[in-house]
């Protein structure tokens, strides 16, 4: 008979009791024994616990999964039933932990295994549905008092929510469900302090929201409150407001008036360019990203000098926040004053060259037509100074790798867009190439 392992850390389960074996174990009910309902399906309740402190005797050594149907061999190790079938019947007569030759290759069904497998797991699963139960209890009794609550007991209790919130996965679905996303928006208004809205931001933007709940959200009186606490908040206010406003631009009857503000974009670049705090970066450029499809938005975006600034962080990034920043500034390239913004900042060429075919095919792309749209109005000095930088090169292995062939239409393009202002003989040498080659 398999010995049972005990938990690490104690060797006992529950008040220094020590477990000798498996028919000791449920002899003694220190797992629940017999007493728990055996109506519980054991496939349903492995699926739903998905817990990491199985012990390793109810795990099967051949999927590393749970038994459901345990069965010995004769060589004494126990395997899930349809595991150990298929090995045999794939040839093998060896015991698959052991390697030990099988003399006999009869299973026989280990069925104090399974009534300890089913014990353990109906105990956690019990144990799991009474904590939804008073996880569900506890989300209506504050949702209840949020709608009586006055001054600083909304706060404690929006405070309280998102405690539950963030802990509990069963929380989420329930605030929803009873009625909890209205009470939290309706507290949103131009009156609220940033202590109210900055507890009710950090509970909403956890929550899978309707389009109805969006769009009560939308309110421009909303979205202002937001855009001030994006500003002014803590750290975490700021990327909340950001990752709120973010899920509010995708919905497809969303106005770019909500985001076409001052405050709203000198807040997120601040986020983008804080260098003690970089949690701030992915959401403020992912939101920038969202937004800039807009002409109104890319317009005040060169109005607050973003150009510079994202051209500055180029080198900073990390890849994802790196292909969000290049993807705003080729979106800039659509807008007459955003080329030449680009084209006034010293780090535009220099830091767009840097990064291509170092991070992604699609950063790549952006940074040539970032490049292309620059060198273009630039004319001769821009181009210069990108051959200068290694520019010709690079696109040369761009034409000749495997990518999209719109990109290697452009980097054409743009390759002879900077081959006008020298010979053939001193572009070749700028592109590290010998005459012959070419």
């Amino acid at each position: 008979m398999p010995m049972f392992q005990p938990f690490k850390g104690g060797g006992s389960f529950d008040g220094g009791v020590h477990v000798i074996d498996l028919h000791t174990a449920v002899k003694d009910g220190l797992l629940g024994g017999g007493e728990v309902e055996t109506k519980l399906d054991l496939k349903t309740m492995i699926s739903e616990l998905e817990s990491q402190e199985t012990p390793s005797v109810f795990i099967c050594p051949i999927s590393l999964e749970p038994m459901q149907d345990p069965v010995t061999l004769c060589t004494g190790q126990t395997y899930e039933r349809s595991n150990i079938l298929k090995w045999l019947s794939l040839g093998h007569r060896t015991c698959p932990t052991t390697m030990q030759e099988l003399w006999d290759d009869d299973v026989t069904p280990n069925k104090t295994l399974h009534q300890l497998i089913h014990a353990w797991f109906s105990q956690k699963y019990l144990m799991m549905k009474k904590r939804s139960e008073d996880v569900v209890g506890r989300v209506i009794e504050i949702v209840g008092a949020l709608r009586k609550a006055k001054g600083k007991g909304k706060v404690h209790a929006l405070s309280e929510l998102k405690g539950v919130v963030t802990c509990h996965e069963v929380a989420k679905k329930s605030v929803v469900e009873e009625g909890g996303v209205f009470v939290i928006t309706s507290l949103l208004s131009p009156f609220t302090s940033h202590a109210v809205g900055s507890e009710a931001v950090a509970i909403l933007v956890n929550l899978e929201l309707d389009a109805i709940s969006k769009a009560g959200l939308m309110q421009p009186a909303r979205v202002s409150l937001m855009v001030d606490m994006l500003n002014d908040g803590s750290i975490e206010t700021k990327i909340n407001c950001a990752r709120l406003i973010g899920k509010l631009v995708e919905e497809k009857g969303f106005r770019a008036e909500l985001v076409s503000s001052h405050s709203l974009l000198v807040g997120l670049m601040r986020l983008v360019k804080d260098r003690r705090r970089r949690n701030g970066v992915s959401p403020a450029l992912t939101l920038l990203k969202s937004i800039s499809v807009h002409r109104q938005v890319r317009s005040l975006m060169v109005s607050v000098e973003a150009v510079p600034q994202l051209v500055d962080v180029l080198p900073c990034l990390g890849p994802e926040c790196l292909e969000s920043a290049l993807y705003v500034l080729d979106s800039l390239c659509s807008e007459e004053e955003g080329v030449t913004a680009l084209r006034g900042s010293v780090n535009t060429i220099p830091n767009t060259v840097r990064v291509l075919m170092r991070v992604s095919e699609r950063c790549t792309a952006y940074a040539v037509s970032i490049l292309w749209s620059v060198c273009r109005l630039g004319s001769r000095e821009c181009s210069s100074l990108a051959v200068e930088l290694g520019l010709a090169a690079k696109l040369l292995l761009v034409i000749q790798s495997g990518c999209d062939p719109a990109l290697k239409q452009r980097s054409a393009e743009l390759l002879k867009l900077c081959s006008l202002h020298y010979s053939d003989t001193m572009f070749i040498s700028k592109c590290k190439l010998t005459p012959t080659i070419q």
